[in-house]
């Protein structure tokens, strides 16, 4: 089936298109706070932005989701999770708004970037809430489909997101008092994404009634040895250890990539902090575009060519295409970059879910994902730090993007040789 067959199949429950709603609101609100962060960070006039301070603001971004992730499912299994979807949002609200008054009256640095953790730390909770919530809401055999469809509608309304954060820039201005706007709306959005939550049943969502359940410090402790045992169900499953690798790869190549874009519009392509921030949304949005498209082409490439066959056709034409169009360092050439990055990589995305879905075992599926959220996010700013040694002040290195095309060529041919030989199996999809 395809994206919107699917969606239309798991519209019809009406406790899904509630949790449905909630997610798409949350993350919408997502897409105005990361382009506030992100401008107020990287492309504010008072800044002066280095490959260092870039690695810093994306490990602020992403690295509560790689660090927090395994540990939330504890708590997420023992608090009501409807009310985690009403609580989080005023929680998240109030610490947004906290930010905007730290953003105008010109906090250190760290304090805003503290805050700014504290806002993502919550998000960690509630879209883990979210994820746990979905089989409540959901008949078991339509489960692979709202799996497959919520993050990807999730992502799709973030970049729409990021795309009012945009408009609403222009009208209020990049100044701090114009970022301090933008969280403020964030803010006002997120609140409503738990007004939705609240028309759902308290226990509705689970989690269930366990008097055997371990208490809180030792599930803590479990979570640790946990992960250790899905690493090594997961190294016995090659489909699936090289889906991971392949999405790890480019996850490391495109955090080079973002490095690279920043300081590129920063110091290069553009001649203020304003046109800069315009040539990364350029990017931005070509990438959003690659993306929906790779959402309508995946499922149909991989019935034709197997999943096998597709990711390192992706990845292989991602690190030529990168190359080639970018090595002119010509700005419109990283647009077009960013569009094959964002087919290319949300196909390799799509790929490795299944593939991970498919091969590892019920029991171990949680901690494989728990292992798969910390290689996406880890990796990428593992990448950014990488890149704030190698990359010259204005971005400019042949060397660095040499780095991604053969990072990404390498990692097409390490997943051949690891996964195994499966003639055109296509994307699992919901009964006909």
């Amino acid at each position: 089936m395809s994206f919107l067959s699917d969606l239309r199949v798991v519209l019809e429950g009406r406790d899904f298109r509630r949790l449905y709603a909630t997610r798409l609101v949350s993350q919408f609100s997502d897409g105005v706070f990361q382009f506030a962060v992100t401008g107020f960070a990287f492309f504010s006039p008072e800044t002066n932005t280095s490959a260092a301070a870039v690695a810093a603001g994306l490990a602020v971004l992403f690295l509560p989701y790689s660090i927090l992730g395994p540990f939330v499912g504890v708590f997420i299994d023992r608090w009501s999770r409807q009310r985690i979807l009403v609580i989080s949002p005023l929680v998240r609200g109030a610490l947004l708004l906290a930010t905007a008054a730290i953003v105008v009256s010109d906090a250190p640095d760290p304090v805003f970037y503290a805050a700014a953790l504290a806002v993502l730390g919550v998000n960690r909770f509630f879209l883990a809430a979210l994820g746990a919530a979905l089989p409540h809401v959901v008949p078991a055999d339509r489960l692979m489909v709202a799996n497959a469809v919520t993050p990807t509608s999730g992502t799709v309304v973030t970049f729409l997101g990021v795309g009012l954060g945009y408009v609403l820039r222009l009208a209020v201005g990049g100044d701090d008092r114009g970022t301090a706007v933008l969280l403020a709306f964030s803010a006002i959005i997120f609140c409503a994404s738990g007004l939705v939550a609240r028309t759902m049943e308290r226990g509705l969502l689970g989690p269930a009634d366990d008097p055997g359940r371990p208490q809180a410090r030792e599930a803590v402790r479990n979570v640790l040895r946990g992960l250790a045992d899905g690493a090594r169900h997961i190294a016995h499953r090659r489909a699936a250890s090289a889906a991971l690798g392949a999405m790890a790869t480019h996850r490391f190549m495109y955090g080079m990539c973002t490095a690279m874009l920043v300081l590129l519009s920063r110091y290069y392509f553009a001649e203020s902090a304003e046109s800069a921030l315009n040539a990364v949304t350029l990017v931005l949005a070509a990438s959003g575009v690659g993306y929906f498209l790779a959402i309508l082409v995946t499922p149909w490439a991989t019935a034709r060519f197997g999943i096998e066959t597709w990711v390192p056709v992706m990845l292989a034409t991602a690190g030529v295409l990168t190359f080639a169009l970018c090595a002119s360092f010509h700005q419109w050439a990283f647009a077009a970059a960013g569009f094959v990055l964002g087919i290319a990589g949300q196909s390799v995305k799509i790929c490795a879910d299944t593939s991970v879905q498919r091969d590892v075992e019920d029991l171990y599926l949680g901690r494989a994902f728990s292992i798969y959220d910390m290689l996406f996010n880890g990796t990428y700013v593992l990448a950014a730090a990488l890149a704030a040694v190698m990359l010259p002040p204005n971005g400019k290195s042949l060397v660095v993007l040499s780095v991604i095309c053969v990072g990404y060529l390498a990692g097409a041919l390490a997943y051949r040789a690891v996964a195994p030989d499966r003639s055109r199996e296509p994307l699992p999809s919901s009964p006909s």
